[in-house]
């Protein structure tokens, strides 16, 4: 069987937050961790493409899902090298064939995305063609399992807020859970470790603490994804191309509730929602005062 969370939040990192003091309601002094953010300059070979805000794990996924996720990697692709800088807040992928995109940056379009992520020109061209599985299933008691599970983890969405996270799962086992300021970048983190890893998306969920956005749908789809979930809602331009490409959109999933908008047809009903208990207030950790972004 494999194992749960191979990959999961370590907001005990001192990377990741910084300890920040100010007042509260009461005008009383306090001190709570706050999430850190920097910059991180991604070069393909020899050109410069892009430099993102993050909170700096796992550079190497987050700039092979990026370059996948824009269609300036394809799947078949060898990466020879992938060096990061931290002193210069650098990282270099390099791959085995020769790559030139000065013509599609400069195509591109801004997207809903936190911290301004683009989308490429010939992306939408690419998401026409893709036929995602038919077959595969989300069960209701995986539905629940997997939220009570990813939302009782310890994560720096817990301890700090103002931060998305999202989760590669199967069946009721989430197995890699990456968070970042951005929603893009954390699914740019998991596409990278799926492109690395060689994993199989046919059977696997997708779970974001985000809205489910165009972009949200686009990239899940293009990773192969057959099932996107979140505890956040809908937009409609999502709505439309979930449906367009038969993605199975569940959204608002809080406690024993939740909203499927498109490919309803992969939904096995067995369980219960009244044995299923109600979201609590959000288990947080001592300090944390403010509140995740959604």
């Amino acid at each position: 069987m494999t194992k749960e969370f191979a990959i999961a939040p370590d907001p005990d990192d001192p990377r990741l937050t910084e300890r920040v003091t100010g007042i509260d309601h009461n005008g009383e002094r306090i001190e709570t961790a706050v999430t850190v953010e920097r910059p991180l300059t991604l070069f393909l070979n020899g050109r410069e493409i892009v430099t993102m805000m993050t909170i700096g794990d796992y550079p190497d996924y987050l700039a092979i899902g990026y370059l996948l996720n824009q269609n300036m990697l394809r799947q078949d692709d060898r990466v020879t090298a992938v060096d990061y800088d931290p002193d210069i807040d650098t990282v270099v992928v390099r791959t085995e064939r020769p790559t030139d995109y000065e013509d599609k940056l400069k195509k591109k379009t801004l997207t809903s995305g936190c911290a301004q992520g683009t989308v490429f020109g010939d992306v939408m061209e690419s998401f026409e063609t893709i036929r995602l599985p038919e077959s595969a299933r989300i069960r209701t008691s995986w539905l629940y399992t997997l939220t009570r599970k990813i939302n009782t983890a310890p994560s720096l969405y817990l301890t700090a807020g103002a931060i998305h996270g999202c989760v590669l799962c199967e069946g009721d086992r989430p197995l890699v859970y990456m968070e970042d300021v951005g929603r893009h970048n954390a699914v740019d983190k998991i596409a990278g470790y799926m492109f690395r890893h060689g994993v199989d998306p046919a059977s696997k969920i997708f779970y974001t603490t985000g809205r489910l956005t165009s972009e949200m749908v686009i990239k899940t789809v293009q990773m192969g994804i057959p099932i996107l979930v979140s505890r956040s809602g809908f937009t409609a331009w999502g709505v439309q191309l979930a449906r367009q490409a038969g993605l199975t959109l569940i959204g608002r999933a809080k406690g024993r509730r939740f909203l499927a908008l498109a490919g309803e047809d992969r939904i096995v009903f067995d369980a219960d929602p009244r044995a299923v208990a109600e979201e609590e207030g959000r288990h947080r950790r001592k300090g944390a005062v403010d509140d995740a972004a959604e």
